[in-house]
């Protein structure tokens, strides 16, 4: 039945997608992010669904007639550097093949994102990719966070195998990053009962954040929740639901949880810990010795016997920083940080422009939320190993969409109120003349 259901969405929307290449893009989000077919057991498991979606989306992008122009601000123009550079190290790798095979991947996450900027014109679409990332990625921390509350917090919340977030540590990043996005929602959601569910969705998120106790996630967690009251317009209602989750959890969480949450005071005594602090010394090592790094997917013990401080630790690097300086050397990571850096930047200037604007208030609140989003991004990704996760790159791209549309709207009211005082003095004049 789930490969039935899988199907049925997937083919009944592509005619549709052929059309509109928005839909294309929602479905890719979708399969990309919630990864439906990974929930399968039967033919769909497998099926190439988002290459499917990305040709029909291309295919939509030749024949329709409105503008296809990518936005070229300074971070879009980085973000294609980056992935040309991504092309040489490659090239370079310490493991070539192994590497192309990595990067095809994460060529086709980036390219689906400059796509993105081509297709998402305006607040509509937005706030469609915005409701289906959140569906997606939330359906994880609401059912987790259930799953945590019923098991008592005995059990790890883990994502679908064969996803960018099928360990515990990575869901917890993952779930991190959501709120922000679900609470942006909940901010611009008018129906009440709906402000309630995405209410519910945050707490059962962060509740499942904790439930995959991964300690990074935890670190993650803790800074995402203080942005989050800082950057909330109701700090009171925001305050209230993250104190009734810390209640919820301290009450539901064995005394096994406590054990390995503590150990971060002791990470010395942690083999765990050890071992990534070897990796990121050998990223370190590599990014000082090769100009392009050791290219994706380089952490293999050959590495680490040539690399390490102890080569006889073979360990996953575990952090966002230390994989980007290992893999791209230490261009690419400057790179990288640029790249969070100048989003951020980007979040105050809209945030500055639009803050007093009513018509434009939802941009900074966007904007306010995906700095929270970036906070438990570049906190739990400090223990954590996804810098090619595709949210942090949409997250640039909707940032950039969000900028270009404000602008269009700012030029656009004058316009409207030229119109609008032409029309009152025609009327005028006419009256004059007696017409």
């Amino acid at each position: 039945m789930r490969d039935l259901f899988v199907a049925i969405v997937v083919f009944g929307l592509l005619p549709m997608a052929l059309r509109r290449p928005q839909v294309g893009i929602y479905l890719w989000s979708w399969i990309g992010y919630h990864n439906p077919h990974r929930l399968a057991f039967g033919w769909a498991l497998n099926f190439p669904w988002a290459m499917i979606i990305a040709l029909t989306t291309f295919v939509s992008l030749l024949f329709t007639k409105e503008p296809k122009r990518i936005p070229w601000t300074r971070e879009t123009a980085l973000l294609l550097i980056f992935v040309l550079w991504m092309c040489v190290t490659t090239y370079f790798a310490l493991y070539p093949e192994l590497a192309f095979d990595n990067f095809k991947k994460v060529f086709k996450v980036l390219l689906m994102t400059f796509v993105t900027l081509m297709v998402i014109t305006n607040r509509e679409r937005l706030n469609g990719l915005l409701w289906v990332i959140c569906v997606s990625l939330g359906f994880y921390g609401i059912k987790g966070g259930i799953f945590t509350i019923s098991k008592g917090g005995v059990h790890h919340v883990q994502g679908p195998d064969g996803t960018f977030f099928g360990g515990n540590n990575e869901m917890a990043l993952v779930l991190a990053m959501t709120i922000p996005l679900l609470a942006y929602l909940r901010l611009q959601e008018k129906r009440r009962w709906l402000q309630l569910g995405l209410g519910a969705a945050m707490m059962l998120s962060a509740i499942a954040a904790i439930g995959s106790q991964s300690r990074g996630g935890l670190l993650g967690l803790a800074a995402m929740g203080l942005f989050l009251w800082l950057k909330s317009r109701n700090k009171f209602m925001t305050g209230l639901m993250i104190v009734s989750s810390v209640i919820i959890i301290g009450s539901i969480m064995p005394q096994a949880w406590y054990d390995r949450m503590n150990s971060i005071q002791t990470y010395q005594q942690d083999d765990s810990s050890m071992g990534r602090i070897n990796a990121w010394w050998t990223a370190f090592n590599v990014a000082k010795s090769r100009i392009t790094g050791g290219g994706m997917d380089m952490f293999k013990p050959a590495t680490f016997w040539q690399y390490a401080p102890d080569p006889n630790i073979v360990h996953d690097v575990h952090s966002i920083y230390f994989e980007q300086m290992g893999e791209q050397g230490f261009i690419g990571f400057a790179m990288f940080m640029s790249l969070g850096l100048m989003t951020w930047m980007r979040c105050n200037q809209i945030m500055r422009v639009c803050k007093r604007d009513p018509e434009r208030k939802w941009a900074a609140d966007l904007a306010a939320m995906i700095q929270v989003s970036l906070v438990g991004y570049a906190s739990a990704g400090a223990f954590l190993g996804l810098s090619y996760f595709d949210l942090f790159y949409h997250l640039i791209a909707i940032t950039v969409i969000a900028w270009v549309l404000i602008n269009q709207q700012q030029t656009s009211i004058p316009i409207q109120e030229m119109k609008t005082a032409g029309k009152s003095f025609t009327r005028r004049k006419a009256a004059r003349d007696g017409l």
